[in-house]
């Protein structure tokens, strides 16, 4: 059997391999604010860390939780804001949000909580959601007078299945 760390090492070789490299610009707007950073080796999400002067009540209207920092995303890359499942599990809502590679300002994350829970508090340093960088690819819109045909044709919500 082979060691964790061993197959950490060899996947991170793949991947290093596999993937180009891009750089994040981040800026800490505060001292104390963390940068992102991945909680494994092979985490799609980096996590963003709430940046408070004391603690921040949730209830069930949404709140703008400051992180702390500004970045600058690399041309051809899209930077997004995701819930992580723990929270979700946890009955906290993070809103799934695009940040605009061309914004400069202080990233922010839209939190409430869910459900049965009336209440919950964020503190200086909790990992509150991740963000996730993606490339894009050049994409053309062609406006067209019909659509190719397809199995699905134009079944929406819920006409796959459960």
């Amino acid at each position: 059997m082979r060691s964790c760390s061993r197959l950490i090492s060899r996947s991170s070789r793949w991947y290093a391999a596999v993937v180009d490299q891009i750089a994040l610009r981040v800026m800490k707007l505060r001292p104390e604010a963390a940068v992102p950073a991945r909680a494994t080796p092979r985490a799609t999400g980096f996590d963003l860390h709430a940046c408070l002067d004391a603690p921040l009540a949730l209830g069930r209207a949404p709140v703008l939780v400051p992180t702390g920092i500004a970045i600058e995303a690399p041309p051809g890359c899209d930077a997004q804001v995701r819930p992580r499942s723990g929270l979700s599990l946890r009955g906290i809502g993070v809103a799934f949000g695009t940040i605009d590679a061309d914004y400069r300002g202080e990233l922010f994350v839209t939190m409430w909580v869910l459900g049965d829970l009336e209440a919950h508090e964020i503190h200086h340093g909790d990992r509150i959601a991740q963000l996730v960088i993606s490339q894009l690819r050049p994409v053309e819109m062609v406006e067209v007078a019909q659509l190719s045909e397809s199995a699905r044709g134009d079944g929406g919500h819920g006409s796959t299945g459960r």
